[in-house]
């Protein structure tokens, strides 16, 4: 019987979404007597805690999250172990190589593994602003390789982390999805993998006309 990996983060109240707009978390539960019932509502970025990224993040026609196939975030992913770089670490071709980026296949789902979720997660603003990052270049370099979704334990586009940036300011982003690969943000637990190659699964809010949407990631292995 296989064994489900759940490597999503969990958001509660006290999650913040990323500095460009600096949200935090807000649960509203709506209630009725004379017994219990509830449904609460929710207000947050889109881009807090696991969720995807579709075209329309930074290309004004691009394609919506909606109208992402669940093939694309669906299939087997290879785990780059990058869990050697530290905080701030710019990440260069040569250490996808040293994790393993030479075995990407063309229709892969990668994963990136840093571990830096799993370390920084809740620690705001630090989280943010001291986690390494994906360069364009690097981003160019993999995106070469073929694969169809690309997925982060980190907070991976530097400019993000700065008050200032421009919407032109997002180059790994744009490398990424203007290609057509679906960006995945906010994994976790990419060390409970005990294999480089596992079945994955990203089932994502369906919301139109937006640019990102809500997931929950988790891969499954064989095991007892």
């Amino acid at each position: 019987m296989p064994k489900l990996i759940d490597l999503s983060v969990t958001v509660d109240a006290n999650t913040m979404s990323p500095p460009s707009t600096n949200l935090r978390v807000e649960v509203t539960p709506h209630r009725r007597g004379p017994g219990f019932w509830q449904v609460s509502s929710v207000r947050q970025s889109l881009h807090t805690g696991a969720h995807i990224d579709s075209p329309l993040h930074v290309f004004k026609d691009g394609i919506t999250t909606a109208e992402i196939s669940l093939e694309q975030v669906t299939g087997e992913a290879v785990v780059l172990d990058l869990s050697f770089v530290e905080a701030n670490h710019r990440i260069t071709i040569d250490d996808l190589k040293r994790g393993g980026g030479d075995q990407v296949r063309k229709g892969d789902i990668v994963l990136l593994r840093t571990d830096w979720t799993d370390k920084m997660y809740g620690k705001w603003p630090d989280y943010f602003t001291q986690s390494p990052f994906f360069p364009p270049e690097s981003a160019e370099w993999l995106v070469a390789r073929g694969p169809k979704s690309i997925g982060f334990d980190f907070f991976e586009e530097y400019c993000a982390r700065l008050p200032d940036f421009t919407s032109e300011d997002f180059p790994m982003h744009r490398v990424i999805l203007g290609a057509g690969v679906v960006i995945m943000e906010g994994l976790t637990n990419l060390g409970a993998l005990p294999l480089r190659r596992v079945p994955f699964y990203a089932p994502f809010y369906k919301i139109a006309g937006t640019e990102g949407a809500p997931a929950r990631f988790f891969a499954t292995v064989e095991g007892p």
